[in-house]
């Protein structure tokens, strides 16, 4: 089985994708941020009136239909990380720590509730 591709191969087939078209004049960081909320918006239309169990369980259309979406959202994502030189997953790692030292176990487990708030 072929391992999956790392982030940086997609970003690099990415890149290749957007040259061959010339559209690295259209790729500005608020082109790519706006493009990617969109897209989350197209990805929120397959939950809008779902109850929970319904959005847990999806069928398989649906699923498909989702998983292009999340695609979307990802590659719009990557994009405007290459333009703005941003590592993504030092960013998510460092997120990941700031959010721990926010919300710490004994007073945000179970709960809700914004992190000023605890």
């Amino acid at each position: 089985m072929e391992s999956p591709p790392t982030l940086e191969q997609i970003r690099d087939r990415l890149r290749a994708f957007v040259a061959e078209r010339d559209w690295d004049q259209f790729h500005n960081p608020k082109n790519l941020a706006m493009a990617m909320v969109v897209e989350a918006g197209e990805l929120m239309e397959h939950f809008q009136w779902l109850s929970p169990e319904q959005a847990q369980s999806l069928d398989p259309r649906t699923r498909a239909e989702v998983e292009l979406e999340v695609a979307d959202v990802l590659l719009f994502l990557l994009r405007l990380c290459d333009r703005l030189d941003i590592d993504p997953l030092q960013a998510a790692q460092r997120k990941l720590e700031l959010n721990a030292r926010k919300y710490p176990v004994d007073k945000a487990r179970g709960h809700s509730t914004k992190y000023d708030r605890l």
